[in-house]
């Protein structure tokens, strides 16, 4: 009875769910001005392009090697400790930079190995959350609580850069990483508050060692994975995007100088990251009405669809603001398939798997997206940015081919699934 009251009531009048909501996008916050300003940093010591690029592999490298294991470990205890664990170690990490600075012994290494454990300690906690909103929000909430919060990632990584410049001026690059230091502490403080498990079951421990059990229990994940025919479709297509994203993305700037005829200093570059931005806010917005109207099957074949033609139009646009348009349209597409296969995924997964099956999906195309950045780069070398653009849309190309053939067709709106309406909500027909 308990459930059932929890899964009819709004999510704007769920206190634990306003708690989470609010704790993530205060720690996004933080992460987005962090991005600015680890660069900065960087730059500032060195004066090197090379090693102010390196720092952003810092954000990568621990997926790959850390993800299947945070998704099996997030599976066997409880995720809200892991998260709070996670956040608390990342507040002491980050808060080490200005502490450092103030006492003038800042070096270039501890920003590196900050920047490394800050992403394995994200990898962690991604990995618990994963399966924690499903099991916070139940299934039927699932799709209305994924658009919120993947709407509050995308407003904070509008403010976030802004707000990060504001405070590199009035305090220094160093001294403004205390704000992402405090909103991970922030973070913890609201995870501690929610009167609600993150786990819907709790694994039974065996006799076996942790390694063996681990082993197996990635196995389970990874065998879920490939034998359910939509995860195993949805995770073949997240790799086609992924790499023409991070093709894409990665081009952006050499897109708006040599295709659009933009400088280095002139301002519209940051247009065309504001319009990519705003595109994806537009998509959160969006998910919730689509799917009320809109088999979330096809709602994905439709997005892939358009995420190709948007990619041609902006390889070929004319102008800059016919390219920053179809930039924005095109992300916003881009970023509408994605949610809508996270959360297909995470309403199809049995609570027990939903870390590891959702890791090791991120993980797979978490390495996509760069491998798709370094190919666009060669290509563009190799000819042109806007060629280069062209050929990368084979990702994408792949994918909405293989969704032709594949379970999408027949997937409708699960039953009892809820989108939240101004007022209340209601379950979407199949």
């Amino acid at each position: 009875m308990k459930s059932r009251e929890i899964a009819s009531r709004s999510l704007w009048r769920d206190r634990a769910f306003l708690l989470f909501w609010c704790g993530r996008s205060i720690s996004l916050l933080g992460t987005a001005m962090t991005a600015v300003v680890f660069p900065l940093l960087v730059y500032r010591m060195t004066h090197s392009p090379l090693l102010t690029a390196l720092i952003s592999v810092c954000d990568i490298a621990p997926y790959p090697v850390f993800a299947l294991f945070a998704g099996t470990l997030a599976d066997r205890v409880n995720r809200r400790r892991l998260m709070i664990t996670c956040d608390l170690v990342n507040a002491l990490l980050l808060g080490s930079i200005p502490l450092s600075s103030l006492l003038h012994a800042l070096t270039l290494a501890q920003i590196y190995i900050v920047g490394l454990l800050s992403a394995t300690a994200f990898v962690w906690f991604d990995a618990a959350n994963f399966g924690a909103v499903p099991a916070l929000v139940g299934r039927r909430r699932l799709i209305a609580a994924n658009s919120a919060l993947w709407t509050a990632s995308t407003m904070t990584d509008i403010v976030g850069p802004s707000l990060a410049g504001l405070c590199i001026v009035l305090v220094g690059p160093a001294i403004t990483i205390s704000a992402d230091s405090a909103s991970y502490l922030l973070s913890a403080l609201s995870l501690a508050l929610i009167p609600r498990a993150f786990n819907q079951l709790r694994h039974r421990e065996g006799t076996r060692s942790w390694l063996r059990s681990s082993m197996s229990d990635i196995r389970e994940g990874l065998h879920f994975l490939w034998q359910h025919a939509l995860v195993r479709t949805l995770t073949l297509l997240g790799i086609g995007c992924a790499l023409t994203a991070g093709a894409v993305q990665g081009l952006l700037v050499v897109y708006g100088i040599h295709a659009l005829g933009l400088t280095t200093t002139d301002p519209r570059i940051g247009l065309l990251f504001g319009a990519g931005a705003t595109g994806a806010l537009v998509s959160n917005l969006l998910l919730p009405v689509l799917v009320k109207n809109v088999a979330v099957g096809r709602i994905t074949m439709v997005g892939l669809l358009l995420n190709l033609l948007l990619l041609v139009a902006v390889a070929l646009a004319p102008t800059f603001l016919t390219g920053m348009l179809c930039y924005g349209l095109w992300l916003g597409c881009n970023h509408l398939v994605n949610i809508n296969g996270i959360s297909l995924r995470q309403i199809v997964t049995p609570d027990h798997l939903q870390s590891r099956v959702n890791a090791s999906a991120r993980m797979v195309m978490v390495a996509a997206n760069p491998l798709g950045a370094a190919l666009g780069g060669i290509l563009a070398e190799q000819t042109t940015v806007r060629i280069s653009l062209l050929i990368m849309a084979s990702g994408v190309a792949l994918s909405l081919f293989l969704s032709w053939f594949s379970p999408l067709w027949l997937v409708q709106t699960p039953k009892g699934v809820e989108q939240e309406e101004r007022g209340g909500s209601h379950a979407m027909q199949p």
